[in-house]
């Protein structure tokens, strides 16, 4: 089965249906969203995607309650702050990443194949080598920002684009966004 990765579109409606294309065309089953959608309005664009969304919020996601009932709108389900799914035998955790010390607890809590996560706009495509302390079990996925690629001293949006994973295989790949 294959599973979409997205994370901190920041109000980006042009790359989220772009996002979503290569979703539909790659045939994924899930699109999980690591959160920073900001404008609630942006998840209307999801009711195009040909799989379940699941997300979780993020830092910048202050209309919560707006996002919910656009999420329910479409079928999809926002999980909250933090969010567990089970897709073919894997259990995925899923937190937009804000506080360095909550990830690396979910991370070393063995409980998950995979943590799915955001926030820094920065890829993540490690299987910690030795960053964490669980001897490497827990794969963390980061697609960086799904933002347009913007120049700035901070580099913020200079970084990502999504994943797929394959579930049968653990193998993913980055696919660049503009």
């Amino acid at each position: 089965m294959k599973i979409g990765i997205i994370s901190d579109t920041h109000d980006d409606i042009e790359n989220v249906q772009r996002a979503i294309d290569i979703f539909n065309a790659d045939g994924v089953h899930y699109v999980i969203h690591a959160g920073d959608y900001v404008f609630p309005g942006i998840i209307t664009e999801f009711s195009k995607l040909n799989a379940r969304l699941v997300g979780v919020l993020g830092n910048n996601d202050g209309e919560r309650v707006h996002l919910l009932k656009n999420f329910m709108e479409i079928g999809g389900e926002l999980k909250g702050e933090f969010g567990e799914v089970e897709v073919s035998g894997l259990r995925f955790g899923i937190y937009h990443g804000t506080d360095i010390e909550i990830k690396e607890r979910l991370v070393n809590s063995g409980r998950y194949d995979i943590i799915i996560c955001g926030h820094s706009h920065k890829r993540e495509p490690t299987r910690l080598n030795g960053k964490y302390k669980n001897n490497g079990k827990t794969l963390v996925l980061n697609p960086g920002t799904a933002h347009k690629k913007v120049t700035s001293v901070s580099g913020a949006f200079s970084e990502g684009g999504i994943i797929i994973l394959d579930t049968s295989t653990k193998k993913y790949r980055f696919i660049d966004l503009p």
